[in-house]
């Protein structure tokens, strides 16, 4: 089973899952912890390869990663712990998880916020994408990580969070990178049917207006989602959670508050 680590509520029977993106680890919320626990159960995942799940016998498996199977390790974490209808957060690729895990398990998800959210490749993360495929097995693969962390985080205060992914994906081995980089040939159809399916769970986007890469499509998808929202936060880039906290918090806390009339049988 994956890495996990939980904070209980005294009182409190409200879960939010946290769902990391790729080549980094749970420790991406340490920002959020302080917070949240406060008023929410917390349950934080390493996914496979990552983090303190790095060691876990399910690395040596030889199966291709898919979505579904990498979703498949979260389902089993919160079978175990049987956690209840929960509000799911992810960041970066970890979003796409977390929107898959809502599609594969509705009744698993009561809402969903997503940081940095990954909705549709542009063409420039396309090229990038196809130029890492086709030099993933030869190229000594932090060196295609750190070329994507600066590309998609470019600015001077980035740096934090950009550091961040650089150095928790050195937990990675080449191996392990290939498979998770495999992933990226399924993301386009797999995001062109999130887009074409809205599941009518309330979702917030919380995106910086610095993520040159994904923002746009984040604009468009949330025009034809009846029950999302969209924040941008001023002078941040990729890592919202990370680059902004403390809007961060605000935001998610607030929308997290709001949902609890609507689980009462009121309405705003």
């Amino acid at each position: 089973m994956l890495y996990y680590k939980t904070y209980r509520h005294s009182t409190s029977n409200e879960w939010v899952v946290f769902i990391h993106g790729a080549g980094g680890s749970s420790s991406i919320w340490h920002k959020q912890i302080r917070e949240f626990r406060q008023e929410f159960n917390l349950l934080l995942i390493d996914l496979r390869g990552h983090g303190k799940s790095a060691g876990s016998i399910k690395n040596i498996w030889k199966e291709e990663y898919t979505f579904p199977a990498v979703t498949k390790d979260i389902i089993e974490v919160l079978d175990h712990l049987q956690v209840p209808p929960a509000h799911v957060m992810g960041v970066s690729l970890g979003t796409i998880l977390a929107r898959q895990l809502a599609e594969m398990e509705p009744e698993k998800v009561k809402s969903l916020i997503l940081a940095g959210a990954i909705t549709r490749l542009t063409f420039t993360s396309q090229i990038l994408v196809t130029l890492g495929n086709t030099f993933k097995s030869v190229v000594p693969y932090m060196w295609l990580y750190s070329l994507f962390a600066w590309i998609i985080m470019p600015r001077r205060h980035h740096a934090e969070s950009r550091n961040l992914f650089i150095n928790e994906a050195k937990r990675l081995c080449q191996k392990e990178f290939i498979r998770w980089f495999k992933l990226t040939k399924d993301i386009n159809p797999l995001l062109k049917f999130f887009k074409e399916k809205d599941l009518s769970i309330p979702t917030l986007y919380v995106m910086g207006e610095e993520d040159i890469m994904f923002l746009e499509p984040v604009k468009k998808i949330v025009k034809e989602h009846k029950l999302s929202i969209l924040n941008i936060v001023k002078a941040c880039g990729h890592v919202v959670n990370v680059e902004q906290p403390e809007v961060f918090n605000q935001l998610s806390l607030q929308f997290l508050r709001n949902q609890q009339p609507a689980l009462n049988g009121f309405s705003e």
